[in-house]
């Protein structure tokens, strides 16, 4: 694969509300380590000579700083988010070098992310200009209405993921406009702007944590990772 520069973005700007406790998700500290410092540490391992630029609320930049002081995490740089999930990735893109090729764009609270994943991502984004991750869901879905409810064909459907890998003058021509409500994440940005996304694989294991299950979710994989996992 060509060499090229690599820009991280990494958005956590949670407000921890769905999960509760005293301290945002993303801060939580799940397998003995924080949240989003597993998720900087994979990226760094992953791509060693990324630019890694994490995205957070003003009022958790010195509560992070604190925090990631008592730990091994990565380097990185914090910038301060927005209003939505938009404004904070425009942010995070915006502090990356200007000779950035190619910019990834990753939930914080998904800390379980693969550095085999990340690479896959990346090949496929140098391949065809932009990489989102896919799963193929499991459950059945209804469509709902004032009418009742209908089945929907799963296999119509497929669960979006991240990092959301895309050549960086594309993905910063997409962010220059206004913020809209249908803006779900950066694929839907993209398209937004006339240009189609390609999708590769995900993992089933690359869960967002947002829960309180979701904790429990996250623990377990990484005692299975880890070969501490028992029934």
């Amino acid at each position: 694969m060509e060499k090229l520069n690599i820009g991280v973005v990494i958005v956590a700007g949670g407000s921890g509300t769905r999960i509760g406790g005293a301290v945002p998700k993303q801060f939580m500290i799940v397998g003995g380590v924080p949240v989003l410092a597993r998720t900087i540490n994979t990226f760094a391992e992953a791509l060693p000579a990324a630019e890694i630029v994490v995205v957070l609320p003003s009022a958790h930049i010195e509560f992070w700083k604190n925090l990631a002081a008592r730990f091994d995490v990565a380097p990185h740089r914090c910038v301060v988010g927005g209003s939505e999930r938009f404004h904070s990735v425009k942010a995070g893109i915006e502090a990356l070098n200007d000779d950035t090729g190619l910019i990834a764009v990753h939930d914080g609270v998904r800390a379980l992310v693969s550095k085999k994943l990340i690479i896959r991502a990346v090949q496929s984004a140098v391949e065809s200009g932009s990489a989102i991750p896919v799963i193929a869901p499991v459950d059945s879905f209804r469509m709902v209405d004032d009418g009742g409810s209908r089945p929907i064909d799963r296999s119509m459907l497929r669960n979006v993921q991240t990092p959301q890998i895309f050549d960086a003058e594309l993905l910063r021509r997409a962010y220059d406009c206004d913020y809209l409500p249908s803006f779900t994440d950066d694929a839907s940005v993209v398209e937004h702007s006339g240009v189609a996304v390609s999708l590769c694989e995900g993992e089933r294991s690359n869960i967002k944590i947002t829960t309180v299950e979701d904790v429990a979710i996250a623990e377990a994989f990484i005692a299975l990772k880890d070969g501490d996992f028992q029934i």
